[in-house]
């Protein structure tokens, strides 16, 4: 019989072990015994608090992007004028606690999870709605009528940063590729400032 107390300390080494052994392996395909074995626990008892691999891979969902729904509301509350906002923004996608190996294998496979289990989709489908919104939300006094293609132009870059990385080998640079989004950020809004200069 499990401990008194003990659940959510399981859980939560559960799902970590999930987030590891599916960024390391890169794939889905990964046992709830080899997951147990990493918690250090058995597998019996992972099935005891999920009841199937799937919620599983579901809880780390949920965690990976409750990690990320922290890390963009901190840097959002530092942040200061429209531009500074995106910038947060695109900063916080990059941060260490998000932008390392185990999260971004993991992230890339919850992508491939949601083209068949519809909770997953909702979960993904409810983070990019957030972050269109809050990069639309920091651009508009920027980029007026233009703000909406941009942060979808932003966004898709965001995400595949987060693609080219998965095929890389070496450390994760989260610097490097917040530099990067944030150089085509300022191109668009340049580019959306000479039209609206044209259109005048």
């Amino acid at each position: 019989m499990p401990k008194l107390g003990m659940e959510p300390i399981r859980r939560d080494a559960l799902v970590k072990a999930t987030i590891a052994e599916i960024g390391t392996s890169g794939t889905l395909d990964v046992t709830v015994s080899k997951i147990a074995r990493r918690a250090g626990m058995s597998s019996a008892l992972a099935h005891h608090y999920f009841g199937s691999k799937e919620s599983m891979f579901l809880a780390a969902m949920r965690h990976v992007l409750a990690v990320y729904a922290a890390e963009v509301r901190g840097a959002l509350a530092a942040a200061e004028g429209p531009r500074g906002r995106a910038l947060a923004i695109i900063r916080a996608s990059f941060a260490a606690s998000s932008f390392r190996r185990e999260a971004i294998g993991a992230w890339l496979n919850f992508y491939v999870l949601a083209q068949t289990v519809p909770e997953a989709r909702r979960l993904l489908t409810l983070y990019q709605r957030r972050l269109d919104s809050n990069l639309c939300h920091a651009l508009r006094p920027l980029a007026g009528g233009a703000a909406d293609a941009i942060a979808a132009g932003t966004a898709a870059m965001i995400d595949g940063a987060y693609i080219r990385e998965a095929l890389r080998d070496d450390q994760p640079d989260g610097a490097a590729a917040a530099a990067m989004v944030e150089d085509y950020l300022d191109a668009a809004l340049a580019r959306a400032r000479e039209a609206e200069e044209e259109d005048r």
